[in-house]
């Protein structure tokens, strides 16, 4: 164990009073948090580790107020500030992006499904930002306690070093500072005056139990109400056509107001300012991953915020007297360099094995490791009924026994939750491989036709080259 792991273990059992049975470590996001999915015999919590204890004072104060307030965020079980840990509930691994599946809407539009959640998200916003954010306390805030004018110069400086200087984007430096000067001095005048989440978007909005949980509002402090709600819906691979947009601006309206009487006229005036001050900074974030870490999967949202900008100026919503930003900006989207890095790299392989469990399990040929293997033993098996022994999983009266059975359909419905979570990470991280096996006693039936309609939702859902090999089959 790690030293973080060994002070997390330690705290789970002082919470919970048992041993800890597992610690998974859960995938990395844009933070350098570190998340581990703990269980004892009867507990499960998670687990949370940042080195920086200024955040998670934060973040702990914050989340207390906000569950007293009866809020939708994740009860803190147990934290250890001396060694920068925490436990958190379980909320599960289901975000509001994770419903937005872009391979699909094409065909099938914006999910009905996602949108429901954006409505009950949207419900709960006003929430947070004005009745929370009397009672919280601002002096827990970080870096700092309010998003003025020198928080809104970080961000747009923070595009300028991080995005424009490493894409070697050219740009008359003073004269863009005048311009940014100008943009946060505009912005100012939209008050400051409730609780500003900061990092409002769907990959901090959990789907559990039909309903949404908020995480990850510890760089909160003091804002403009216009600027969470940007964020939001302006969420770059969140891609959310214009017409939802306008909805969901409306209804964010219509909530506000009965948390507290809202302008819309004076609202809008500044609403596309800290839209485009949102995208700015979210920019300098993209650089700042994709071009100075090389993580490349951050650059995947470039185009996205390109589209966002370009939409912010062919509809005139671009802030007045920013010529420079303006002209600037206008290079940029037309630049085909920022528009083809959504393209995926489409070199992702999918190969999915059946086997007997009387055989080894079938070794990974590209060298990579790691991938799935589901035993298909507690399956209804077709191999102990005398017409089904001499077919296999890819003949018809096998397939139709198997479909007919509820227990098959459950665990693929488990099979398929899990390796699309992972086929999306891995296509965003430009991943080349990824294994699934499936075994059974024989090799013949049920891991056949498990790994066969695996293929086939995988084909169906996303683009992967996908083989299929039945190893129990070629003996």
């Amino acid at each position: 164990m790690t030293s973080t792991e060994t002070s997390l273990s330690i705290l789970f059992s002082r919470w919970s009073g048992e041993k800890v049975i597992d610690m998974v470590p859960l995938p990395g996001s844009g933070s350098y948090r570190r998340y581990y999915r703990i269980r004892g015999k009867k507990h499960t919590a998670i687990g949370a580790f940042h080195e920086d204890r200024k955040e998670n004072s934060a973040f702990l104060s914050f989340t207390g107020h906000f569950f007293r307030s009866g809020l939708p965020v994740p009860e803190i079980f147990a934290a250890d500030e001396g060694n920068s840990v925490y436990l958190l509930k379980d909320l599960g691994d289901i975000t509001l992006f994770d419903l937005l599946d872009s391979s699909r809407r094409e065909i099938t539009g914006f999910p009905e499904n996602a949108l429901a959640m954006y409505r009950k998200a949207i419900g709960w916003l006003p929430r947070f930002q004005v009745a929370a954010g009397k009672g919280i306390d601002y002096s827990a805030c970080y870096p700092r306690a309010a998003f003025d004018r020198q928080s809104m110069l970080w961000d747009l400086n923070y595009f300028k070093y991080y995005f424009l200087k490493l894409a070697k984007v050219p740009f008359d430096e003073q004269r863009l500072e005048d311009d940014f000067g100008r943009l946060s001095g505009f912005l100012e005048g939209a008050g400051s005056g409730h609780f500003m989440y900061r990092d409002f978007q769907s990959r901090n909005i959990m789907i559990s139990g039909d309903e949404t949980w908020f995480i990850d509002y510890q760089g909160g402090r003091k804002g403009p109400l216009q600027y969470d709600i940007a964020s939001l819906l302006y969420d770059a691979k969140a891609d959310i056509p214009v017409e939802i947009r306008e909805e969901l601006l409306s209804l964010y309206l219509e909530e506000l107001n009965k948390q507290i009487r809202t302008d819309e006229t004076v609202f809008r005036k500044y609403y596309h300012g800290f839209v485009l001050i949102r995208i700015l900074q979210a920019l300098g974030a993209y650089g700042f991953r994709g071009y100075y870490e090389n993580k490349p999967h951050f650059l995947r949202s470039i185009p996205y915020a390109m589209r966002n900008l370009e939409y912010l100026m062919e509809k005139n919503r671009f802030p007045e007297g920013l010529t420079v930003l303006r002209s600037l900006l206008e290079k940029m989207v037309r630049d085909p360099s920022f528009r083809e890095m959504r393209k995926p790299g489409g070199k992702l392989v999918l190969n999915v094995f059946s086997f007997s469990y009387r055989d080894p399990i079938p070794a990974d040929e590209t060298g990579n490791g790691g991938g799935f293997v589901f035993d298909c033993r507690a399956l209804p098996n077709p191999g102990r009924h005398p017409e089904y022994q001499d077919l296999t999983g890819l003949d018809k009266p096998v397939i139709a026994f198997l479909k007919k059975e509820p227990e098959v359909d459950a665990f693929l419905v488990q099979v398929f939750s899990l390796v699309d979570g992972s086929i999306r990470n891995y296509l965003d991280r430009d991943f080349s491989n990824l294994m699934v096996t499936f075994g059974c006693t024989g090799g013949q039936h049920r891991s056949v036709y498990c790994a066969e309609e695996l293929a086939k939702h995988i084909r169906e859902k996303f683009s992967v080259h996908v083989n299929v090999r039945h190893t129990g089959l070629e003996k």
